[in-house]
């Protein structure tokens, strides 16, 4: 039981009188005319009204005329005769235009219930649709109380007898209507009220001493008592949804709520009650301090009608009273056009205007009462802006109390409409650790935190020292449920030195890089670093042995070694200590991860030599610096027998073929290193043989230049002529060797015998006796081949001088032709035939099959072909031998015309497949020739 002294006392409503609208001169119908002029400004209702009601936009009151009068909004009051006597209940539909009344046509009591349709017109009237007597039986009692429902299929009627009836059907209509009696008692029913929850209509019925309830939509009207004590007539009243369609009972002790089947909570308002009302959430009262018995209400009403009576507006939901105020004579309250109408006897209307949300707020700022503030705002549905507000308020005033749990309670419920650095700032000020953190918790718990909440609040957990609370923050079952920015958490974490926690976020968030960094920076746990960059997919791997690589082969060589060799082979992911063999493999470049090993050669020499066995097609960098390496390697080394070994496996590297396309760069290698055997190998290699006869010609290796001559003079003989030189330079007894060049150069006929000779001039060792052999052989050489020339020249004229006698005799004396077979297919000549001078013959279908032009002869074809092409070649290299010797002369650089030639290609050998051996020797005398005029035009400049 609430006890209404405690509850606190407002003015949320406005009162004033209802003027009159302007132009309205006169008062109203039936009025009384007020003294004085100001008296003619407020609205008068008719005297004699007996009973008021309210809906559909009007106010509707009878009067004890029998008239039925109406109060729109505009204030323009009309009204109808309804009955002969007197209107004594009235009820007006909410969802209809259907109107109840009860009245007396006639002396006596014979109430007769008429329903009116206001939308319809009868002679300028409301068309009454159903008159019926109200009375039960045929003895006559008084209607005390009168109620329809809204379905227009249920109107129950009370008496003072206490029996109640029940019209079900169409209440509109005679036709569709029944009537029963559904309650009878000893105590007159003082309030009656339909009830609808789903598909069940309840009745509610109060009497003066018991209060009780029934179903109506079923059958046999099942009832159930409430409670054993009633109210007066008028104090009865159905609440609205918010307090669950309650039943109100107001007593003069307490007011009553009731469901269906129980009797729910209770007030203890004291007081005489006069009249109960709902409104808008509202329970409207009016009361007299002084107690009357409710018995006597039916008898004794108008010997205190002069008393003043209170009205009282109660919040039942906030606990306080809204609205309190003294009025004489009160006939009823009524509620239309969103206010609430109080009439008193003298025909006065009383408007109570409810005050905005905003100002009744504002009036309980001003004392501070907040909570009152929020229940309010709540109940009348401010929206969740308007709320915060309060919040913050509150907040603000408990926390200038120095209330700062509570302050900060209030500022949680302002989260998602309040800037929180307001709030932070204020917690910050009062160094209230804990209260900051409990606000920042909540703030992150609904995803509205940023990264400088989420460094806050890790402060405070660190600087208050709460380990658990930092657990229980940052250990989320999942990544949906994290509440904040993982990246500023490990950030805090590591700098607050909870390695561990930060550890945890990193792993369980895939923030790779921050464990990499908190386990070598921090912890130097690189075991533990390394195993987790094993577990990594292969970009992440690859990109974090990139960066930290360094770092890991300092500490521990031998394992990040090994996780290179798998990286640039095979790699996949470890699971748990065991690699993932169904996971397709990837392998990155090795040649990236060369720079990781600056300072490990021995690892990086294991790296290389395992990349170029397992993998043969690693990059040539991989090549290059394992070939440096191997070369520094000999190159320091001081053990001959490591140094025999290291040296075989650095030719070997460069025997393997991968320095075709690089073979500048292997060479460049080779002679940093000085390592000669493998720059003669790639000398030879790239068919450098001058290089290579100049590296012998610098060590003074005779025997290797010879030896260099020897296999590779063939294709480069110029190589003879140049140890040659060289010998001929030296001042030592080098006559064994120089007879070695001489005896070769004269085998091939490379120099010719004056340019040997002074070549040799220039050796002052070099004696007579030294060429003398080479003098005698090729004197008698060319004897020889005098003599050889000769004979062919005798042939030769003798040859020429058959030819021309042939020729005479052809040109003087007739040709006979004897051949009796055919020179090509030797069958027996046959006409028609084809004879030629030189004397062969042939069928004319053979001639005709194998002759290439029909003057030249098959046979003999070939034969003169090659003769008239050693003729035009000898014509065309007469004529420009003489344009060399011409230009030669003329030019006053010969150095030029002789390398124009040569560009020319004019110096080449041109060797016929069909050239005796002869010309071979003719092509070497043509060299030497070429020689002699080199060297002549090398002295002439």
């Amino acid at each position: 039981m609430a006890a209404y002294l405690q509850w606190r006392r407002f003015v949320f409503f406005d009162k004033e009188l209802v003027k009159e609208p302007l132009g309205n001169d006169g008062a109203a119908p039936g009025a009384t005319p007020a003294s004085g002029s100001a008296a003619s400004k407020f609205l008068c209702l008719p005297p004699g009204i007996t009973v008021c009601d309210s809906g559909r936009g009007s106010l509707v009151f009878g009067d004890m005329e029998g008239q039925i009068w109406f109060l729109p909004r505009s204030l323009q009051l009309t009204g109808f005769q309804a009955y002969k006597l007197r209107v004594t209940h009235l009820y007006q539909l909410k969802q209809h235009n259907i109107l109840a009344s009860v009245g007396e046509d006639e002396e006596g009591i014979n109430p007769l219930v008429k329903i009116w349709n206001l939308e319809k017109r009868d002679g300028g009237n409301p068309l009454c649709t159903r008159i019926f007597p109200a009375i039960p039986g045929t003895e006559p009692t008084v209607v005390s109380c009168l109620t329809v429902h809204e379905n227009l299929n249920f109107m129950a009627i009370g008496f003072t007898d206490g029996s109640v009836t029940l019209n079900k059907g169409d209440i509109t209509r005679d036709r569709h209507s029944k009537t029963q009696i559904l309650h009878k008692g000893n105590y007159p029913v003082t309030g009656l009220a339909f009830r609808q929850a789903g598909k069940t209509t309840h009745l509610f019925v109060v009497t003066t001493e018991n209060v009780q309830s029934y179903i109506v939509s079923g059958k046999d009207y099942p009832r159930v008592e409430l409670d054993t004590h009633g109210c007066g007539l008028r104090c009865s009243a159905l609440s609205d949804p918010s307090q669950d369609l309650q039943f109100i009972v107001a007593g003069d002790e307490c007011v009553y709520l009731y469901q269906p089947d129980e009797r729910g909570p209770c007030f203890a308002f004291e007081g005489h009650k006069l009249i109960a009302h709902w409104f808008r959430g509202y329970l409207v009262i009016v009361s007299r301090d002084r107690k009357v018995s409710p018995k006597s209400e039916f008898t004794s009403r108008d010997s205190q009608s002069s008393d003043k009576q209170i009205l009282n507006i109660y919040d039942l939901c906030n606990k306080f009273i809204a609205y309190s105020a003294v009025f004489e004579d009160v006939v009823d309250v009524l509620a239309e056009w969103g206010s609430l109408y109080v009439l008193t006897r003298d025909g006065r209307v009383h408007a109570l205007q409810e005050k905005d949300t905003q100002t009744k707020l504002e009036m309980l700022f001003k004392k501070n009462l907040f909570e009152m503030a929020i229940n309010l705002a709540k109940s009348q549905h401010l929206d969740s802006d308007g709320l915060a507000q309060i919040f913050m308020q509150y907040g603000d005033h408990l926390y200038s109390k120095g209330n700062h749990d509570g302050a900060v309670q209030q500022y949680i419920r302002t989260i998602g409409k309040l800037e929180p650095s307001y709030v932070i700032r204020k917690f910050l000020d009062a160094q209230r650790i804990h209260n900051l953190t409990a606000y920042l918790q909540t703030l992150h718990r609904q995803s509205l935190a940023n990264a400088d909440h989420t460094t806050l609040l890790l402060n405070c957990y660190t600087k208050l020292k709460d380990s658990s609370k930092l657990e229980e923050f940052i250990k989320t079952k999942s990544e949906s449920e994290v509440h904040f920015d993982v990246e500023t958490a490990i950030k805090v974490l590591r700098q607050a030195g909870y390695y561990s926690h930060a550890l945890y976020l990193a792993e369980n968030h895939a923030h790779h890089e921050w464990y990499l960094k908190i386990q070598l920076e921090d912890i130097k746990n690189y075991q533990e670093a390394l195993r987790y960059i094993g577990k990594l997919p292969f970009e992440q791997a690859e990109s974090n042995m990139k960066r930290y690589g360094k770092i890991l082969m300092h500490h521990i060589p031998e394992q990040t070694t090994q996780l290179l060799k798998g990286l640039c082979t095979d790699y996949r992911p470890s699971l748990e200590g065991r690699s993932d063999r169904e996971a397709p493999g990837c392998r990155a470049n090795s040649e990236e991860f060369i720079p990781i090993f600056a300072n490990n050669p021995r690892e990086l020499k294991a790296f290389l030599e395992h990349m170029s066995e397992v993998q043969p097609d690693s990059p040539q960098g991989i090549y290059d610096t394992l070939l440096e390496l191997r070369l520094q390697n000999w190159a320091h080394e001081k053990d001959p027998q490591v140094k025999e070994k290291l040296h075989a496996e650095a030719i070997s590297l460069l025997k393997s073929g991968r320095f075709c396309d690089v073979f500048d760069k292997a060479l460049v290698l080779c002679q940093m290193h000085d390592f000669q055997d493998g720059v003669l190998y790639l000398y030879e290699q790239g068919k450098l043989f001058q290089q290579i006869m100049h590296y012998h010609m610098q060590h003074e290796q005779y025997r290797q230049v010879i030896t260099v001559c020897e296999r590779h003079g063939e294709q480069d003989p110029s190589l003879w002529e140049q140890a040659l030189s060289y010998f001929a330079r030296k001042e030592e007894d080098c006559k064994e060797y120089v007879a070695a060049v001489l005896k070769h150069i004269e085998n091939k006929n490379l120099m010719p015998p004056l340019l040997v000779v002074q070549t040799l001039a220039h050796n002052s060792t070099a004696t007579l006796s030294v060429i003398r052999d080479y003098l005698v052989q090729k004197l008698q050489k060319q004897s020889q081949q005098i003599a050889q020339d000769e004979l062919r020249v005798r042939r030769y004229r003798e040859e020429t001088t058959r030819i021309r006698q042939e020729i005479q005799e052809l040109k003087a004396s007739p040709k006979i032709f004897q051949k009796t077979k055919c020179s090509i297919c030797n069958s027996a000549l046959e006409l028609p035939s084809v004879h030629f001078l030189c004397g062969h013959s042939f069928h004319q279908h053979c001639f005709e099959s194998y002759s290439e032009s029909d003057a030249d002869c098959p046979t003999c074809l070939p034969e003169n072909r090659k003769v008239m092409d050693m003729i035009r070649a000898q014509e065309q290299k007469r004529d420009l031998h003489d344009q060399f010797q011409h230009q030669l002369k003329c030019s006053n650089d010969s150095f030029s015309v002789i390398a124009d030639y040569f560009g020319r290609g004019v110096f080449n050998k041109l060797t016929l497949l069909t050239d005796p051996p002869t010309a071979r020797l003719t092509s070497s005398l043509e060299a030497g020739l070429q020689r002699d005029l080199l060297m002549h035009s090398r002295r002439g400049t």
